[in-house]
């Protein structure tokens, strides 16, 4: 019995469809995911990565089943039939491809918007005599990658990043904490500003899913929440020079035990308050008094330093 082409078609169909969302959700091709924005952006890849699969699939099946379909037989020697156009499958390739490219910058513009990409108080550090806004705005986000509801309102941890040739320095404002790499409390929001000395940067971390441009002269924000514990690569994503590859460094992501520790441990000495240690009331001493204590430990006795501040004296006096 001959079955159908449509029921075949059919078929095919359904099963491209099935493989392909399976594959969209378990290719295993992004890293652990460390933040909450993280989520968002796998989101669209795998939304993006069944489309692929789906596509390549009806595409490469077509292409193998008209080389068998179509090959040439051994005692056929003729041409093909002369077919030359086709408008409806025109129609069809054409309108199929603007569609998903339709959808996916629609997708693509909100998951960008909902990590606070397009506000531009939030990508870059605007002066703000630049700026006339709302201050009672509940919708402003901290930076890209965290909104001000997903903080709780719990105050973000203040980091300021600085890119050169070939290495990247974190300070921390509250502390006065400067290291070579960077240390935040998990589940806490972190709003870092970066700047570059020398050449154009970037900073990223692949397994937050995010990226900033370290640009010289101009600062640049960005903001997450990490909700997972662990050591991630920092990347510089942007050609910098000759030792671009070795531009990297780590974010370790700690309870909130560990990193107070870290930051006790890594916190700068604190300077002297010289009025508390300078003495109440010194004697006014002489140089023989004053010296007297260091003599007698280099065992120069009081007669030589006698004879010493004799000399000097009647030096200093010659000179007059």
């Amino acid at each position: 019995m001959k079955i159908p082409s449509n029921i075949i078609t059919l078929i095919v169909g359904v099963v491209i469809t099935l493989i392909s969302l399976w594959y969209g959700q378990n290719h295993g091709l992004m890293p652990v995911a460390a933040s909450y924005d993280a989520t968002q952006v796998d989101g669209i890849f795998d939304f993006m990565m069944t489309i692929a699969t789906g596509l390549f699939l009806l595409v490469e099946g077509t292409l193998v089943f008209c080389l068998i379909k179509f090959r040439r037989r051994p005692d056929d020697q003729t041409d093909g039939p002369p077919i030359e156009g086709n408008v409806p499958l025109e129609i069809f390739w054409t309108a199929i491809p603007t569609i998903i490219v339709f959808v996916l910058a629609l997708y693509s513009f909100e998951v960008y918007n909902n990590m606070g990409g397009l506000d531009p108080v939030i990508s870059r550090d605007t002066p703000p005599q630049q700026i006339a806004m709302d201050g009672t705005n509940k919708d402003i986000a901290l930076g890209i990658g965290t909104s001000v509801d997903e903080t709780g309102g719990i105050a973000p941890l203040m980091v300021e990043v600085q890119g050169m040739q070939y290495a990247w320095i974190f300070t921390y404002p509250e502390t006065g904490i400067v290291a070579g790499e960077l240390h935040v409390p998990k589940n806490r929001p972190v709003q870092i500003k970066i700047s570059a000395t020398d050449v154009l940067h970037a900073f990223w971390v692949p397994q937050l899913r995010l990226k900033q441009d370290a640009i010289p002269g101009r600062d640049s924000v960005l903001a997450f929440t990490a909700n997972r514990e662990g050591d991630y690569p920092i990347v510089c994503a942007e050609l910098c020079g000759a030792y671009h590859g070795g531009m990297k460094s780590t974010l370790y992501v700690e309870d909130e035990e560990t990193y107070a520790q870290w930051v006790e441990a890594n916190k700068p000495v604190q300077e002297a308050n010289l009025g508390e240690t300078v003495a109440v009331n010194p004697k006014k001493l002489d140089q023989g008094q004053f010296l007297k204590p260091y003599a007698q430990e280099m065992g120069i006795t009081t007669d030589t330093l006698a004879q010493v501040q004799s000399t000097t004296h009647h030096s200093h006096l010659d000179h007059f």
